[in-house]
């Protein structure tokens, strides 16, 4: 007779739970407690549910296992950017980046391994796309992050973005299974409003999280808004088109109430152009927005330079002379390859 195969408790649900212990004379409530255990204080073994019984975790230990991460190396940068490759149950690796400024700490998740889409620009889109990530491999991330915010910057994690490795609206049922575990009461309880996912723009995903009500942020890669250009930069995007972009843009507002924000990378002689300029302008007025123009992150593709300094301050003039809130944002975790666009793979023990 063949040994039963042992499930991943934490692809079980808590009337899942509930029910085994019924099925197995137990009482439902056990249920309870051992999804809290899970989901609440993020344990990785059953000997530490100490208030259940040494045979209750006895017939756990016989029916199930806990896959979880591992942090199998972790870089700190010079400005305190702190980037972790963490090791998945089958030993692929993703990483992830704890940023703390004076007043936040920011987890950067990763929700795929390698990515679906093929952006020229980022390092992690070079990466075959070996799997999605599980719900609870994104959740053990956050949970990860927010230890070492509290050991190195003693306080708690107090935001999340979803842009690290992968296409989050690719892997979308397991990315909102993990934002339910980490805002709910009976999770980790985050407000909705710290976590952001940023995507390079999949409209009919885009369509779908407004009308599931999400309460997160959104932020869209944007890059170019000339249809041309942003195919040269993004070739999947010759699949999801600008006007698709916008109709999807203005519905996400119209459901939700909540501007979107663009991230959106200068290069010279890419997209530094004035009638670049004039475009990005006309785009960002189809519904309310935020811009944040982010310094390029290299990752040895020579065609791609960062724009002269001048050309980014034509960028924020033209924006402002139109009341758009913009921003320019330095890249942290450089000297480490942490920063936006340089996850994929290549930190060195230290």
């Amino acid at each position: 007779m063949k040994p039963e195969i042992k499930k991943d408790i934490r692809a079980l649900s808590l009337e899942d739970l509930r029910l085994f212990f019924t099925e197995n004379q137990d009482q439902a409530f056990r249920g309870n407690q051992v999804y809290q255990w899970l989901w609440q204080k993020g344990i990785h073994d059953f000997e530490g549910m100490t208030n259940l019984s040494k045979s209750t975790r006895s017939l756990l230990e016989t029916h199930f296992v806990i896959n979880h991460i591992d942090i199998d190396q972790q870089q700190k940068s010079n400005d305190g950017t702190i980037k972790n490759a963490v090791k998945l149950h089958d030993n692929l690796v993703v990483e992830s980046v704890l940023i703390p400024t004076a007043s936040r700490t920011t987890a950067c998740v990763s929700s795929q391994v390698g990515c679906s889409l093929d952006c020229k620009f980022c390092a992690t889109a070079k990466i075959k796309r070996m799997r999605n990530l599980n719900a609870d491999e994104i959740y053990d991330q956050v949970v990860a992050m927010d230890q070492q915010s509290r050991l190195y910057f003693d306080r708690p994690l107090s935001n999340i973005v979803f842009m690290g490795m992968g296409e989050p609206l690719m892997n979308y049922k397991n990315m909102i299974d993990a934002i339910d575990k980490i805002t709910q009461s009976d999770g980790l309880g985050m407000s909705p409003s710290r976590i952001t996912v940023s995507t390079s723009g999949i409209p009919k995903m885009m369509i779908k999280m407004a009308d599931d009500q999400v309460r997160f942020g959104l932020a869209v890669s944007l890059h170019s808004a000339r249809q041309e250009v942003r195919e040269e930069l993004m070739p999947f995007a010759e699949k999801f088109p600008l006007n698709d972009l916008a109709d999807a843009i203005k519905y996400w507002y119209e459901k939700t109430g909540k501007a979107v924000t663009y991230e959106y990378v200068v290069w010279k002689g890419i997209n530094d152009g004035d009638e670049d300029i004039n475009a990005l302008v006309d785009f960002c007025k189809i519904s309310p927005c935020k811009v944040n123009l982010i310094e390029y992150n290299p990752i040895g593709e020579e065609q791609f330079l960062q724009a002269d300094k001048d050309r980014i301050v034509a960028y924020v003039s033209a924006l402002e002379a139109e009341r758009i809130t913009v921003t320019v944002r330095r890249s942290r975790g450089k000297d480490i390859d942490a920063a936006c666009g340089q996850l994929a793979n290549k930190a060195e023990r230290v």
